[in-house]
Parts: structure tokens; C-alpha cells; sequence
């Protein structure tokens, strides 16, 4: 029987690889030369130069020490790790990365950032196609390192607004729920995250037409992303921001304050 064509490294592992093996020779050091400074063995280098494996975060975060590299391999890893997340987000993550303030309203999740892995696997188990457990892994990982944005200096501000219905979906099983609510609850206890909740009882309001999220860049300025099915939208043209930032500040007005978010949230986990 014919075995499956392994997939091709991204160009960004590509790239790095062949760093690797450039900053290694400069050094005059072997694969196992180099594997023993780093802890790894001679063919685990091999594998990473010739593009058989992925290198891993912590194989790179070696390799810079093992080989003094200056921060090249370092800078090489930023972009095999974007390449982790899917490439209609790719763009959005480094805004957000960089950004002095994220203002979500989500309707379906709860948000990226505040999700625990448990959780986030369980969403990830959702996809359709289903996804093969190494698509799973890589994104769980990408969606887990965006969380640093939560500790960032200098401080990025974060706002969410849920949909009730979003944190009422039991995903991944009672105790995978119980968890995230309680994470849910730390996450608010921080002075930089501010969590609202629109209750299911509010019928009409501002968020009928959909999630977005609205991204205030280092230079003053705002984006909003929008996201269905897979098909994201980079609203840039001032007028069209303009109307969105307006939409989102009417959500928050008609959504529970945050205090009373945390008190329906504990009432969620206790109903467990």
C-alpha cells in the first residue's frame, strides 16, 4: 500500500533551517557537535536541517544559546510560530499582538484570548472537515502563546463583550466548563481586562448583526476584523471604523456591567 505523502514544511521552516545549518558550519561544529551543545542528539539537528521535522520552540530556543546566534534564530521563530495560526488570522494576530487595546463582542465563543486549552481544544474538535490531530496541536499551541498579550508590557487593554448563549454551550464536558468559568473570573480580577455579558433576556440590541472585534493600533488608530465561516474582513476606510466603534460602545452600553457579567458567570459555574 502506497503511504501518504508527508506535508512539506512552511517556507518560514524552510528558512529557518537553512539558518541553522549556515550558523552552524560558520561555527565549525558537526550535527553532533552542535546536538551536544544543545542538549539534542546529532540526528535530531539533521532532521531540523533538512526539513524531515519541524523545529520545535524549545529546539530553537536552544539552538540561539548553543550557537550565540545574536537573536537571528529567535527572529526566524516568530514567524514559524505565525505560521501556526490559519492564514486568514495571521495578519490580525500580529495587530493584535502589538495593539493598545482589543474590544471583542463575541456571539458564538468565548473569546480566543480567555479560553482555556481544554476548552480550546474542545472548539478546535468542533471543525468540520474535522481537523487531524496535528492541526488540532498546532493550533491549540498558537491560540494558547496569544495569551501573553494578557501579561504584555507596555499594557494592552481588553475588552469583551459575550453573548450569553456563548458561555451557556457546554463544551468539552462539565468539568471542562467549571474550569473556564473559572478562568473566566480570573481573567475579569485583572485591571487590564474588562468582561461584559448580553443576556439572553435583552431581545433586541446593537449586536444583532454579528461579532467583531475592534483593534486600536500603536498609532492611534482603530481597525475592526470581522470573521464567518472562515472569511475574515479588515475594515480600515475611517467612515465604515467609524460606524463599528459606534455599534460596539452601544453593545457595551446595553450588555450587564461588568460586575454583574462575573455574579451571571459564577451563577453558570454553580449551575455545573
Amino acid at each position: 500500500m502506497a503511504q501518504p505523502k508527508k506535508k512539506a514544511l512552511s517556507p518560514a521552516q524552510q528558512y529557518l533551517a537553512e539558518v541553522l545549518r549556515l550558523l552552524r558550519t560558520a561555527r565549525g561544529l558537526s550535527q553532533t557537535e552542535l546536538g551536544s551543545l544543545m542538549n539534542y542528539t546529532g540526528a535530531a539537528v539533521s532532521a531540523v536541517e533538512t526539513c524531515a521535522k519541524p523545529a520545535t520552540d524549545e529546539f530553537l530556543e536552544s539552538a540561539e544559546g548553543a550557537l550565540e546566534a545574536g537573536g537571528v534564530i529567535a527572529a526566524a521563530a516568530k514567524y514559524v510560530r505565525l505560521e501556526r495560526y490559519p492564514e486568514h488570522f495571521r495578519g490580525v494576530v500580529q495587530l493584535e499582538q502589538a495593539a493598545l487595546s482589543v474590544s471583542s463582542y463575541c456571539t458564538q465563543l468565548i473569546h480566543g484570548l480567555l479560553q482555556t486549552e481544554e476548552y480550546t481544544r474542545a472548539t478546535l474538535g468542533c471543525a468540520f472537515p474535522p481537523l487531524e490531530a496535528e492541526e488540532i496541536e498546532g493550533l491549540a499551541k498558537a491560540r494558547m502563546e496569544r495569551r501573553a498579550l494578557l501579561d504584555r508590557k507596555p499594557v494592552c487593554c481588553i475588552n469583551v463583550i459575550h453573548e450569553e448563549a456563548a458561555l451557556r454551550r457546554r463544551l468539552g464536558g462539565l468539568d471542562v466548563m467549571r474550569r473556564q468559568y473559572e478562568h473566566l473570573i480570573e481573567c475579569a480580577q485583572r485591571p487590564n481586562v474588562a468582561l461584559q455579558v448580553m443576556p439572553m433576556s435583552k431581545g433586541e440590541h446593537a449586536g444583532i448583526p454579528g461579532p467583531m472585534t475592534v483593534i486600536e493600533t500603536p498609532e492611534l488608530t482603530s481597525l475592526v476584523y470581522t470573521e464567518v465561516e472562515g472569511q475574515s474582513t479588515l475594515v480600515s476606510r475611517p467612515e465604515e471604523v467609524g460606524v463599528l466603534t459606534r455599534r460596539y460602545a452601544m453593545i457595551g452600553r446595553q450588555a450587564l456591567r461588568p460586575e454583574d457579567s462575573v455574579k451571571l458567570i459564577e451563577q453558570l459555574r454553580d449551575e455545573l
